[in-house]
């Protein structure tokens, strides 16, 4: 797994590319949680994520507590088709606020 990190004025937008898996979730989630300590909203496009799995989701599941305990937004962007299949199978599509864009996003919160 890569990651990109592209912080703006108003949030954060955290890329995540290829397999989010067990070896690589930590670098995820400690992003993720760097910004949201840093008192960002935190975007998480999944464009690029390959394969995600359960210690994937739960670095997510983290960082969407912690961003609704602080008054953050937390979302996902550009969700690939891996990770709608996983985040489906969890109902979690149905938890997490998911943009098809940052436009979208910027309009619709």
């Amino acid at each position: 797994m890569e990651y990109e990190v592209t912080t703006e004025e108003k949030y954060t937008i955290i890329t995540l590319k290829g397999e989010v898996d067990l070896h690589f979730s930590p670098a995820a989630r400690k992003q993720i949680l760097k910004f949201l300590g840093k008192k960002h909203n935190v975007l998480v496009d999944l464009s690029q994520v390959e394969y995600i799995d359960s210690s994937g989701v739960a670095s997510l599941v983290e960082g969407y507590k912690l961003a609704r305990t602080n008054g953050l937004d937390f979302c996902l962007l550009n969700s690939s088709d891996a990770a709608v299949r996983v985040l489906k199978l969890a109902h979690l599509d149905q938890i997490f606020p998911m943009y098809l864009s940052i436009n979208e996003y910027l309009n619709g919160s």
